[in-house]
């Protein structure tokens, strides 16, 4: 093909580039060529999970990997058994572990409570696309063979949870929550899935996720704050938060790219773990930005995200992200003072956040040291680019084969759009975004010598997007209600991310309201240690949504 130098010119507005008409003449036959080059890749079909050849790693030269001498021995505690099923439902992994254990109650019990739970509730909630019930009780019936034969695998031996619909589940349908895969069933088992039926854990089902793990819409359909079912829950961990905030899974597991396990987290008022990036294999599991996607748990408490993190720690080779990075939970509770980072501009004494606001007094008027951090004036929000590409380039094949149509949601902010306008981000400017990303995490790793900490408001914009590119832990924790009325849903339109305000008008309703906690590289363990410090000022677990209790 032919191109002018008019064309040319024409595309130097989009890439923000101006250029001679003797240095036009000398591109056309370059760009030519790059354009057949561009056209012969785009005839190779990638099978969907092929990595990068550059892979990213989160730590700084120099960096030294936390190590764990010995174990500690986690003390198993008699608990009063419950009077309802409610109860045992909302139940922390110790004491539903403890009563499996002491055979107070059987693992097809259990899972049939939740099972029950999910056919009263998954129909309004939207929390669920598929539920192996069989499967389930199946399951359920063969971890209690295994304890009346005196082997027991560990704290999830027979512990229900859900698994958001992105992970292979071998036989089992695995949507992605959209369109184009809507009847996909993988042939093998994701990491994952592996890991969690190896320590005796039973699958209640797949969560709902948000098409392409984006938002709360998927297949039609949109999953439900169970605070408030006219809003949803956000995204994209939608189901696994909705199902654990309302009491259908005793865990789930949820991914986070931008905000997918705590944004969730924070409108259901769940507890979201997201680990350090390359500490949780993904093989198996939807590739969507390989430098950016992260596996974590969702749960109602703190202690029930390091159970769980200790089971999917592990190094796999088949993941070019995965980090050797050992991991052991002890449980150990600390009522040591921290020095606590806050940001100035946008979480300090003119916070508009009123709600956040008060809630950090209260975390620092427990005796923590509090330091004041800012940010530099480099324009982290950019990064996002990268976030664009790299999900473009994953589903490059609906782009160009306009299957994109077939996904509900196309709206300005959606995977369609945000995928087609990835297209014009120049090669050169990608380059430049990896290193302003390195920037990012220089200076992330510079605040972690001076606190041990840094605490705010989840929809902080600049410390969501950059300890996302940094590959930083956080663990968000619900701390309170806030009267807000029913929010909107998250955004990409406008080259940047929305997090679903509450409208101006209308009914308000009583819904919770978190703090996100952020974590030096690989240091889980004392973050979860400060988070049950955290829990044990709030309380928050003792709340139960009034219409799933």
């Amino acid at each position: 093909m032919s191109v002018s130098k008019n064309e040319i010119s024409s595309a130097e507005k989009i890439f923000g580039v101006k250029y001679t008409d003797a240095e036009r003449q000398m591109m056309l036959d370059n760009i030519e060529a790059q354009i057949i080059s561009a056209k012969k890749r785009r005839e190779v079909n990638f099978p969907k999970g092929t990595q990068p050849a550059l892979k990213f790693d989160p730590r700084p030269a120099g960096f030294v990997m936390p190590r764990f001498e010995s174990r500690e021995n986690i003390v198993e505690i008699q608990y009063s058994f419950p009077a309802s099923s409610e109860e045992l439902a909302f139940a922390p992994l110790r004491k539903l572990a403890s009563w499996i254990k002491s055979k107070e109650i059987s693992c097809l019990e259990l899972t049939r409570i939740y099972l029950d739970r999910i056919d009263n509730h998954n129909n309004e909630l939207k929390a669920y696309i598929t539920v192996t019930r069989e499967a389930a009780l199946k399951r359920a019936t063969e971890m209690d063979s295994l304890i009346a034969s005196g082997k027991y695998l560990g704290p999830l031996h027979g512990i229900p949870y859900g698994l958001k619909d992105i992970f292979d589940t071998k036989g089992i349908l695995t949507t992605w929550g959209a369109e184009p895969w809507a009847t996909n069933v993988p042939e093998k088992d994701s990491f994952v899935a592996q890991r969690l039926e190896e320590a005796g854990a039973i699958l209640l089902g797949k969560t709902s996720v948000g098409a392409l793990a984006y938002g709360d819409v998927w297949l039609g359909e949109k999953t439900k704050n169970p605070w408030n079912v006219d809003e949803g829950s956000s995204g994209s961990s939608a189901g696994s938060a909705s199902a654990t905030a309302a009491g259908l899974c005793a865990f789930s597991i949820g991914t986070e790219t931008l905000g997918s396990i705590t944004s969730p987290s924070e409108r259901c008022g769940t507890v979201g773990l997201r680990p350090t990036f390359g500490r949780v294999p993904r093989t198996g599991c939807m590739p969507l930005c390989p430098s950016l996607d992260k596996i974590g748990p969702i749960c109602r408490h703190v202690d029930d995200t390091g159970i769980i993190l200790e089971v999917l720690n592990e190094f796999d080779p088949m993941d070019r992200g995965s980090i050797d990075a050992p991991f052991i939970y002890s449980n150990k509770l600390t009522e040591k003072k921290f020095r606590i980072g806050y940001l100035e501009n946008d979480f300090g004494d003119q916070q508009e956040d009123i709600f956040s606001h008060t809630a950090a007094q209260k975390i620092f008027s427990s005796g923590h040291e509090k330091i004041a951090i800012k940010l530099s004036d480099f324009p982290f929000e950019c990064l996002i680019g990268t976030l664009y590409a790299e999900a473009a380039a994953s589903f490059e094949d609906i782009t160009l084969a306009d299957t994109d149509d077939t996904l509900t949601r196309q709206d300005a902010g959606a995977w369609p759009n945000a995928f087609r306008k990835a297209r014009f981000l120049s090669a050169v400017d990608h380059v430049q975004l990896d290193r302003l990303r390195m920037i990012a995490i220089d200076e992330m790793n510079a605040f972690f010598e001076d606190v041990d900490f840094i605490i705010g408001p989840m929809a902080v914009d600049s410390m969501l997007i950059v300890s996302n590119f940094t590959g930083h832990p956080c663990l968000q924790i619900p701390v309170g209600f806030e009267e807000l009325a029913t929010r909107n849903e998250l955004s990409l339109a406008s080259g940047k991310l929305e997090l679903g305000a509450p409208s101006d008008h209308g009914k308000k309703h009583l819904v919770p309201r978190g703090i996100s906690i952020w974590a030096p590289l690989f240091q889980e363990d004392k973050l979860i240690s400060f988070g049950k410090q955290i829990e044990s000022l709030f309380k928050f677990f003792k709340n139960k949504p009034p219409n799933f209790s």
